[in-house]
Order: C-alpha cells, then sequence, then structure tokens
C-alpha cells in the first residue's frame, strides 16, 4: 500500500476523536504540572538554595545568560508528568489488558493429538474426535 492509501485508512479506520481527547488532556496536564513545578517546586527549592529556582546554575558569557535551572525546571516536570502518566493510564491499562488476556487464554485449550484449538469445556476434540484428557 502507498502513503495515501495508509493515511485513508488510518482517518477511516482509527479513533481520531479519542486520540484528540487524549491530546488535549496530555497537553493540560503538561500545563498543570508546569503550573506546580512553577509555584511550589521553585519556592520549596528557593527556600534551600536561597534563590529562585530559575537562577540556579546562572552563568553570564559574553553578555549571554544561561539558566540551568530552568532547564532543572523543565526535567522535573517532564519527569512528574510521566509518573503521572504512568501511574494513572499506562500501568492500569496493561492491568487490564493482563486480566482480558487471561480470559481468553481460559476459554480454549488445544487438542493433544491434532494441535487444534477447541473450547475447554471439550471432551472430543471437533477436528480429529480424540477423546480429551479430564482438565
Amino acid at each position: 500500500m502507498g502513503f495515501y492509501a495508509d493515511l485513508k485508512k488510518f482517518l477511516t479506520q482509527s479513533n481520531l476523536v479519542t486520540m484528540a481527547v487524549a491530546f488535549v488532556i496530555g497537553v493540560q496536564v503538561g500545563l498543570v504540572v508546569a503550573a506546580l513545578v512553577s509555584s511550589v517546586v521553585d519556592p520549596l527549592i528557593g527556600v534551600f538554595f536561597k534563590s529562585s529556582f530559575s537562577n540556579i546554575g546562572l552563568v553570564t558569557v559574553n553578555g549571554s545568560t544561561f539558566t540551568f535551572g530552568t532547564l532543572l525546571g523543565a526535567v522535573i516536570t517532564f519527569l512528574i508528568v510521566l509518573l503521572i502518566v504512568f501511574a494513572g493510564i499506562v500501568y492500569p491499562y496493561e492491568q487490564y489488558q493482563q486480566r482480558q488476556a487471561a480470559k481468553a487464554a481460559a476459554t480454549t485449550k488445544t487438542c493433544p493429538e491434532c494441535c487444534s484449538t477447541i473450547n475447554i469445556a471439550a471432551k472430543r476434540c471437533a477436528f480429529c474426535t480424540a477423546t480429551l484428557p479430564a482438565s
């Protein structure tokens, strides 16, 4: 398939509304965490270092000022967003997927004679008619 065919398939088969909502929520979570870092974490760091968080590592070279505290604040914001997304979305979803896979796996078994997938409650294979051991 070509690029445009793949794009058309993506646009028609994907749930773009869900993706758009997830994107907007993700951006908003990032903004909230950035505000949290600038309004709570920055003053807490300032208490210990007697300086604003954004002024930590302030270096001036030939009139250019490098504020490593701003970068540190961005890294802290990223790590907090990462933790929130993992703990709130990724980990619960993985647990849900594992529970669903366990339920699906419990409904079938493999025939020892012909290796066909059959219902777990079957006493005889539908494909080779072999008598199955009690499970």
